[in-house]
């Protein structure tokens, strides 16, 4: 269960750097009644986010694993190992189009005749069919074998990793009070540009520990077969 909670955060948090939810956040934050519609907005994001992610983890996913033979440790330490190196190819794209990519539109100013709910799950309904971290994800936790009331759990927790920037966005306009919108100001102006560096940062750390995950795992599986046949050797050696 711990290592699938660390799986699950790596990627959720590597997610959670999203121009498409994390934009439209900080220009809220500089509105009118910046706290109400930041959290309003949040909800939005994570409503629609958690309802999708429990319906394929208990519908078609609970579906397909009936229809399949349970994954073995083997089979689940080489799909961390795929998972972990394709976040670290996508640190790479990232990183070679940086600059192209640091002006994203989804960094502009949301129309403010939107609902912040309204707009949070319009643009997380937009963004599902592409969200292949989360997807990564749902899958681990699928195969994990576990009960249904712990994959939610888990499901819960990816989520509040996802928006944890949202989160934080909240914190500071309630503890920064009236020099919460510079700050804030400040940070939306930095990620207008850099936000593609700061993703491939963070993709590169959590791919190199998903990566370490699946390794390590195939790594004491083949060392626990050898000293299985090595025992067994030596039992027919010894008779």
């Amino acid at each position: 269960m711990l290592r699938l909670i660390g799986l699950v955060v790596s990627i959720s948090l590597a997610d959670s750097l999203n121009p498409s939810t994390v934009g439209p956040a900080l220009y809220l934050a500089s509105g009118e009644q910046p706290h109400r519609n930041v959290l309003r907005f949040t909800v939005g994001v994570a409503g629609v986010s958690f309802v999708a992610g429990a319906v394929l983890t208990i519908g078609p996913g609970q579906a397909l694993l009936a229809l399949v033979p349970r994954p073995g440790p083997t089979v689940r330490y080489i799909a961390e190992t795929v998972a972990g190196v394709g976040m670290l190819i996508a640190a790479g794209v990232l990183w070679r189009k940086r600059h192209r990519l640091g002006h994203r539109a989804a960094m502009d100013s949301p129309r403010r005749t939107a609902s912040p709910v309204v707009l949070g799950v319009t643009i997380e309904a937009v963004e599902l069919p592409t969200a292949f971290p989360y997807f990564a994800a749902i899958a681990a936790i699928v195969a994990s074998g576990l009960n249904v009331e712990r994959e939610l759990i888990l499901v819960v927790i990816y989520n509040v990793c996802f928006v944890s920037p949202l989160l934080l966005i909240l914190l500071t306009l309630r503890v920064a009070g009236e020099s919460a919108e510079r700050v804030l100001t400040a940070v939306r102006t930095y990620l207008a540009e850099h936000w593609p560096v700061l993703l491939a940062s963070v993709a590169l750390l959590a791919g190199l520990f998903i990566t370490a995950l699946g390794v390590t795992g195939l790594a004491i599986g083949v060392g626990g077969n050898v000293g299985h046949i090595s025992g067994r050797v030596r039992r027919i050696i010894s008779h």
